[in-house]
C-alpha cells in the first residue's frame, strides 16, 4: 500500500511501496484503491547530427518512415509496459499518443507520449516505456546512416490522478 513504509525504511524516508516487510519484491495491491482518471506524459530525445535528421524528415532513411515506425512502436511498448516491468499491473489503458517533434536546434527529435487509464494505479511507466521504446526504434532506423545518435533526456514530465495528486516537473 503506497504511503506504508516497507521493513527496511528508513525513518523520514518514503516507503519503497514495491518491498514487503522482509524486503522482498511484491506487486502492490491496488484492489482496495479507487478507480480514478489518472494521466502521465513523458519525454525524451535522440540527438543525431543534422545530415540524419535531414534523412527523417526528408523520407529518405533506407528502412522507410521513420517517425511513423516509431510512433507505432511507442503506442504498442505502452500497451505492454507489464510484460517488460516484472512488478507493473496490465492496464486497459484508455489512450495513448505519442508525439515525435523533429528539433533542428538539437538536432534531432524530441518523443513525448501522454499516457490515459482510469484505475486504481497510474500510468507513469506506461508513459516512461513508450517514449523509450520509440528512441530505441528511431535509433534502430537510422543507425547505419550514424552510429553516434544518442538517446537523452527520458523523464517523466506530468502525473495527475490518484493519491499523490499531481506532479509536475520543474
Amino acid at each position: 500500500m503506497a504511503g506504508k513504509k516497507s521493513g527496511n525504511a528508513a525513518k523520514g524516508q518514503p516507503a519503497l511501496t514495491h518491498l514487503d516487510a522482509a524486503g522482498e519484491a511484491r506487486m502492490v495491491d491496488v484492489s482496495s484503491k479507487p478507480a480514478t482518471e489518472r494521466v502521465a506524459v513523458a519525454e525524451g530525445c535522440v540527438v543525431m547530427s543534422k545530415a540524419t535528421l535531414d534523412l527523417i524528415v526528408s523520407g529518405n532513411a533506407k528502412k522507410g518512415d521513420v517517425l511513423g515506425t516509431a510512433r507505432v512502436a511507442g503506442i504498442m511498448a505502452a500497451k505492454r509496459t507489464s510484460d517488460l516491468i516484472p512488478l507493473c499491473h496490465p492496464l486497459a489503458l484508455s489512450k495513448v499518443t505519442l508525439d515525435i517533434v523533429p528539433d533542428r536546434k538539437l538536432p534531432g527529435c524530441v518523443v513525448r507520449a501522454t499516457v490515459k487509464v482510469t484505475g486504481p494505479t497510474g500510468v507513469e511507466m506506461e508513459a516512461l516505456t513508450a517514449v523509450t521504446v520509440a528512441c530505441l526504434t528511431i535509433y534502430d532506423m537510422i543507425k547505419a546512416a550514424e552510429r553516434g545518435i544518442r538517446i537523452e533526456g527520458i523523464h517523466l514530465v506530468e502525473k495527475k490522478g490518484g493519491k499523490s495528486g499531481h506532479y509536475r516537473a520543474s
